[in-house]
């Protein structure tokens, strides 16, 4: 733990050359703080190439506890986990969450190695059935996640995790299976895709296939959101990378609201046909 502190404040003290490396966590303005260190990244021209921008969103809330979010350029997002009687005691708590991991992010261990990627494979076979001959098939699922870990080689895990989110919604929302129906390679799935960001344009598709399912069985988006948001609320009070979670409920959201659109303007529609037909009797 000291040595991981050293090392955070070696970051620091390279980031941020003007502030107090032992200082840093005490500093109640930890908002700024998290803002001049993305600045500072940006200045270094280190950052996401989709974004520059630390993003902030607190949820409406008659009383405590309040919840913020806090989403990091190239799209993580974080949230306060502990139980804050303000809004602004909420937003600081996000941010000191957010400073911490993009600080980690920048040590050396969470950067992609060929020893990074070897543990990693190790790891992943020892939680599922595979084996590590499978990491040279990227027909597999070890394979393909060693296939992607290689060509993300030295970017650091939050790049990783940009291009991890893409492949972790596809799985979620049956696209992966479709293609895989289509007879597509996984390695093709993940040529093709890892040229894309997740924008607007990858969010209404995803909308769209869940309306189309909505069609089929009735229900199953206010279902799915409200797992989306069991899960959103758990993992924040754990602490952990909520971006997941998140793009879950954004999707469920406009899948939502397109229906309630479509359903308000085919109402309107029908109202001003009874109008028309009543006016022509």
């Amino acid at each position: 733990m000291d040595r991981t502190l050293e090392s955070l404040q070696h970051v620091i003290a390279q980031v941020l050359p003007h502030r107090d490396p032992a200082l840093v966590f005490k500093d109640l303005n930890v908002v700024a703080l998290l803002q001049e260190f993305w600045e500072s990244k940006q200045k270094q021209k280190a950052v996401f190439s989709s974004e520059a921008t630390v993003v902030y969103e607190t949820l409406n809330s008659p009383g405590p506890p309040f919840v913020s979010y806090v989403t990091l350029p190239g799209g993580s997002c974080f949230g306060n986990f502990q139980y804050c009687l303000s809004r602004a005691e909420a937003r600081r708590d996000a941010a000191k969450v957010a400073l911490i991991n993009s600080l980690f992010n920048e040590l050396p261990c969470r950067r992609i190695t060929k020893e990074f990627i070897m543990e990693s494979v190790q790891e992943a076979v020892s939680s599922t059935s595979g084996t590590l001959n499978d990491a040279d098939d990227p027909s597999t699922s070890i394979g393909a996640y060693h296939y992607m870990l290689e060509s993300n080689m030295g970017k650091t895990m939050l790049e990783f995790q940009e291009l991890m989110i893409i492949f972790q919604l596809l799985h979620w929302n049956g696209s992966l299976k479709a293609l895989r129906e289509t007879r597509c390679s996984r390695q093709e799935v993940i040529s093709y895709y890892s040229q894309y960001s997740l924008d607007e344009r990858m969010r209404s598709h995803m909308a769209l296939d869940w309306i189309m399912r909505e069609q089929e069985s009735p229900g199953i988006i206010s279902q799915e959101l409200q797992v989306a948001l069991r899960e959103m609320e758990e993992a924040r009070k754990a602490g952990q990378e909520l971006r997941f979670y998140k793009e879950k409920k954004e999707i469920l959201s406009l899948a939502l609201s397109q229906i309630y659109s479509e359903h308000i303007t085919s109402s309107s529609s029908d109202d001003q046909m009874s109008v028309a037909i009543s006016g022509f009797h």
